[in-house]
């Protein structure tokens, strides 16, 4: 499995804690270091959405949550360059501090896709927010 660093792709996130980018935004999850994080405001849904200059075949991910404020109820959306759902799954992170991989399913593995989304439909904190240290995704 190799990560996707050398990859063109843009990131955008449902909300940024108090929208203090220099503090909390959305870069800080692919920065591979471990004193940063992208901290969403309250609310659910939160979600994050990476959309690829190229098409990629996506063979898993990789989340590490701060514990307290990770996703349950989660889902995984790919899409197509011309817009259309391809695949939709749903994966269970733990409420844990620990990186988590999820594969994706077999089936899947052989479709390249031009964006993913992940939805966090609800969090561990009682707030809605969601804080990820490091999002990887696998091909």
């Amino acid at each position: 499995m190799n990560n996707l660093t050398k990859v063109n792709f843009n990131c955008r996130v449902s909300s940024v804690l108090n929208k203090d980018l220099k503090l909390y935004g959305k870069q800080f999850m692919f920065d591979a270091r471990e004193e940063t994080s992208w901290t969403s405001d309250e609310g659910t849904p939160q979600w994050i959405t990476v959309s690829f200059d190229e098409p990629q075949t996506i063979s898993g991910f990789s989340f590490q949550f701060q514990g307290g404020f990770a996703g349950l109820k989660s889902e995984m959306i790919m899409y197509s360059a011309d817009g259309a759902q391809i695949h939709q799954e749903p994966f269970y992170p733990e409420d844990i501090n620990s990186p988590q991989l999820f594969q994706v399913k077999d089936a899947v593995r052989e479709k390249t896709c031009s964006k993913i989304k992940f939805i966090f439909e609800s969090s561990t904190d009682l707030f809605g927010r969601i804080i990820v240290y490091d999002l990887q995704l696998l091909s």
